[in-house]
């Protein structure tokens, strides 16, 4: 005799589990713009937007991030540079996605 016995949702015992948030675009967008950010300014230049993990259109929003990271490092030092690059990821990226996903395809 073969006997089987599944647990499901309703099952006596079992317990419920919280479901996983998914973490808004723009706020994924800010964390990896601004990772690859530092890491350029650091000196590990621009590589393919593909192998970063970033979209066209992050990279552009890196490259506008880096750039003005690079000036205020030359006036104001490496930690208004770090500051800089957290906020202005965050602003733009907020920006980018304030309307949901962008239009163009995936790599847009």
């Amino acid at each position: 005799m073969l006997a089987t016995a599944c647990a499901g949702p309703g099952a006596a015992g079992a317990r419920a589990t919280p479901a996983p948030s998914a973490t808004p675009p723009e706020v994924l967008c800010a964390r990896i713009v601004a990772h690859w950010s530092r890491e350029v300014l650091d000196g590990g230049g621009y590589g393919d937007y593909q192998s970063m993990g970033l979209s066209g259109g992050q990279y552009e929003i890196l490259r506008s991030v880096v750039d003005a990271a690079r000036a205020a490092k030359e006036r104001e030092g490496a930690r208004a540079a770090d500051e800089l690059i957290g906020r202005q990821a965050r602003e733009d990226c907020v920006a980018r996605y304030r309307s949901g996903t962008p239009d163009g395809g995936p790599w847009r």
